[in-house]
């Protein structure tokens, strides 16, 4: 009576009291491993299964009762409460994707970009390695001088959980290639993807001591790591205060150091900018719910389009979508966790505290997007530089727009920051370009949309980091060069 009462209710009804249980088992095994992102409803898959045990097992369990076969009666209930309660509810994770459970990602962002980039990086590093010469001369001028590139040894390498896989492969892949042994310790809020990785590494047959994997936080694992008499060489990326610290404990034994940290890009936009300029400059913004580090959060506008941008922003963020990341279409998830959510709320309540004008978005969550730490796209328009929304890595989906008349007063506002990762420029007039990417204090410059290429050196200027990540200069990261005279 009470499998048919319940069951009924559960399988045709509106779900109840079960749907909100299994709501949070779904936010367990999607979205809470990461304090992440989904909503209390029971997952269709869920439901399905749930309809098709029901409508099976009933019966079984009628004509069971009445044949006194109660043993297989409770055989049969027992194999449809693990179906539904546990085999529906993983499989939805692991074919929903793996990003979209960790850090929540939308499904096709997480699918072309998130996976895409790290198989780019991965193929670029391929076609590099069977080019680089690990011995070769100086020069025409010094035949008997060799230069001898060596690996530098025991490498902790320590991602960050905003592109899980992009980041891993631009440490992982380099160390490989150049000979190094490994540690790897992935975010702790996004650990599932490096943890394939290794089995991958496994299947692939790499002797045994060469990679390494190591679950654990920044404070007790990461501490532990960075500060280890045994490793030469630390790889980390994520915040500059987390840099710092790192930086403290290589120093102590000369440990080599590559940090890739924050970023505070400013987007320059002229009045001859194209057309889609402004819309771009947003969406690059918004994009992985702006936990990018290379997103363009200061956009500098020419006072003679101002106004018109300050409209056009309005329109585009006010229709810009928040939405569920296992949907598929273009438009952003949630925001890693709670603390992170919490962080980029006091910082959107700043600027309006600051006197800066909220244009579109603010503070609170997107309507009819209660559960999960989702934030409102937020534009500022009339921000000064000196404003903490201006100088502070916010990591959301925060825009602040700044005017300015000549093209001496935007190179001063873009590089008066303590980062120096990437800026941007639009502009139609070349030779303005070519001036500006020489004068901006950033290690990239992404002029009208082009893009950085996956094989271009990714790093930054000043607190942004030191080093560089991707292509040959990303190998070069991994080697001690060594000069030797009278070679021949």
């Amino acid at each position: 009576i009470i499998w048919l009462v319940f069951g009924y209710s559960i399988a045709f009804g509106d779900g109840g009291s079960f749907n909100a249980y299994f709501g949070n088992l779904d936010n367990i095994l999607m979205g809470n491993i990461t304090e992440g992102t989904m909503a209390g409803d029971i997952p269709e898959s869920v439901f399905a299964m749930f309809q098709m045990t029901f409508a099976v097992i009933t019966p079984a369990l009628i004509v069971g009762a009445f044949a006194e076969r109660m043993r297989f009666s409770a055989m049969l209930l027992f194999s449809a409460l693990w179906l539904v309660v546990v085999y529906a509810p993983i499989t939805h994770w692991v074919w929903g994707g793996g990003w979209l459970g960790e850090m929540g990602a939308p499904r096709d962002f997480a699918s072309k970009l998130q996976t895409g980039t790290g198989a780019s990086h991965t193929k670029s590093f391929i076609r590099y390695l069977k080019e680089f010469e690990f011995e070769k001369p100086l020069g025409e001028h010094a035949k008997n001088q060799r230069l001898i590139y060596e690996p530098k040894g025991v490498c902790a390498l320590i991602t960050p959980w905003n592109w899980p896989m992009n980041q891993v492969t631009l440490k992982v892949i380099p160390a490989l290639a150049s000979g190094c042994t490994m540690i790897l310790k992935p975010s702790e809020l996004a650990p599932l993807s490096a943890m394939i990785l290794a089995e991958l590494i496994d299947e692939a047959k790499f002797p045994k001591g060469v990679f390494n994997l190591v679950n654990g936080d920044g404070a007790t694992t990461g501490d532990a790591l960075t500060s280890h008499p045994d490793v030469n060489m630390i790889s980390f990326t994520g915040s500059t205060r987390a840099g710092a610290l790192i930086s403290q404990n290589a120093a102590k034994d000369f440990k080599r150091v590559s940090l890739e940290l924050g970023g505070k890009g400013a987007n320059i936009i002229f009045k001859d900018a194209d057309a889609e300029a402004i819309e771009r400059g947003a969406l690059r913004c918004f994009r992985n719910s702006g936990q990018s580090c290379n997103a363009p959060t200061r956009m500098l506008v020419e006072k003679s389009m101002y106004g018109e941008a300050i409209e056009r922003l309005k329109k585009y963020t006010n229709e810009f979508k928040v939405d569920d990341p296992k949907k598929e279409g273009e438009h952003i998830g949630p925001v890693i966790s709670e603390t992170q959510y919490n962080k980029i709320q006091t910082l959107i309540q700043k600027g309006i505290d600051e006197g800066a004008k909220l244009v579109a978005g603010g503070p609170g969550k997107p309507e009819g997007m209660n559960d999960g730490y989702y934030v409102k796209p937020t534009v500022f328009a009339d921000v000064n530089n000196q404003m903490e929304i201006a100088r502070t890595e916010i990591f959301g989906p925060v825009l602040s727009v700044i005017p300015f008349e000549t093209e001496e007063e935007a190179i001063e506002i873009a590089n008066d920051t303590d980062y120096g990762l990437t800026n941007y420029i639009q502009s139609q007039d070349s030779e303005k370009i070519r001036r500006l990417a020489r004068k901006l204090r950033s290690g990239m410059v992404d002029v009208n949309g082009a893009g950085i290429a996956v094989d271009a050196p990714f790093g930054g200027f000043k607190h942004s980091g030191i080093g560089r990540e991707a292509g040959k200069e990303g190998l070069l990261e991994f080697l001690e060069v060594k000069s030797v005279g009278g070679w021949s």
